[in-house]
């Protein structure tokens, strides 16, 4: 049943909610149900997940939609599994076997080596099935017309890998990566230098810096409670924990709410961003120190106004 056109729009949130996503449906398709669940008019997340991979999708209600791009900077985890012997065209199990090759000489000392080797790696492929945009076209667009999808490199970092348990042809493996990493490039990239070819057949994100598994809620559940929303919301003054936050005084929000950048000299603090709050707590702006009319100053990043 439908609301009608009288029923009073539920209030908005304003913060993060750390969705444990199930496998199948697109992040954009969790939004959709989030969204119309809670009435919620802005909603957004930060770093999606393909619809194979569960796990953490970090999602922005309201004024936590203006930190969406902050929170995809951090570090992600990933557990995974990878079965040995075929290529696919998505480099990963939802995709179409394009070459299969024996693996039976691969030794699981020469499965773990592999892993390992991803933390040597700088750059990677992106796959030909991404959103990545050349020349204005996704990728994904081009390779689902059969037309020639042009190789595309970015950087990458590894900052770990190990091997969780090996049973041949499919090993099982974590990663944690620089953000924008594309696991399954890491599995295509592995086949490749066995000589047997490998895709991705499982995936789930354990972390995406700072928010991990252990506070995640399942779609399901937040579908089915609403109601207990609260306890599951992390609040927008909570919800970068990494960054330091400086407390301004009651006339220095307001001026920062009127667009003022304040001098670092009447606002001391690290060289580094920042959140500025009031005297409450509450954040009033995301800034950072630059240097701006002859001075060292506090350079508004996004002002934030939860009302």
């Amino acid at each position: 049943m439908t609301d009608s056109p009288s029923s009073p729009r539920p209030p908005q949130q304003h913060g993060v909610l750390v969705l444990d996503k199930p496998k199948g449906p697109t992040s954009a398709r969790c939004l959709e149900v989030i969204k119309r669940r809670l009435g919620q008019k802005k909603i957004g997340h930060a770093g999606t997940l393909d619809p194979m991979a569960t796990g953490v999708l970090v999602v922005c209600l309201g004024e936590a939609t203006k930190l969406a791009g902050y929170l995809t900077e951090g570090f992600k985890v990933y557990t995974g599994h990878l079965r040995l012997g075929q290529t696919t065209d998505t480099f990963d199990a939802e995709g179409r076997v394009t070459a299969e090759a024996p693996w039976e000489h691969v030794s699981p000392e020469a499965a773990r080596d592999a892993v390992r080797a991803w933390m040597e790696k700088t750059t990677q492929e992106i796959p030909p099935y991404s959103a990545v945009k050349v020349d204005g076209q996704r990728l994904y667009k081009l390779a689902r017309e059969g037309r020639d999808v042009p190789e595309v490199i970015k950087p990458v970092r590894v900052f770990d890998a190990e091997t969780l348990h090996v049973e041949l042809p499919l090993i099982h493996f974590r990663v944690k990566v620089s953000p924008g990493a594309y696991v399954r490039s890491l599995v295509h990239s592995l086949g490749t230098r066995l000589g047997c070819g490998a895709h991705l057949t499982e995936l789930t994100r354990e972390t995406s810096h700072p928010f991990g598994l252990s506070e995640a809620v399942s779609l399901d559940d937040l579908v089915d409670n609403p109601d207990r929303l609260a306890e599951r919301l992390i609040p927008l003054e909570k919800a970068l924990p990494h960054w330091p936050r400086l407390a301004l005084s009651e006339a220095q929000a307001r001026a920062v709410r009127d667009g003022k950048r304040l001098p670092l000299e009447d606002l001391p603090g690290p060289e580094t961003r920042a959140v500025l709050v009031t005297p409450d707590g509450l954040p009033v702006a995301l800034a950072e120190p630059q240097d701006l009319d002859g001075a060292r100053r506090w350079a508004i990043l996004r002002g934030l106004n939860p009302a």
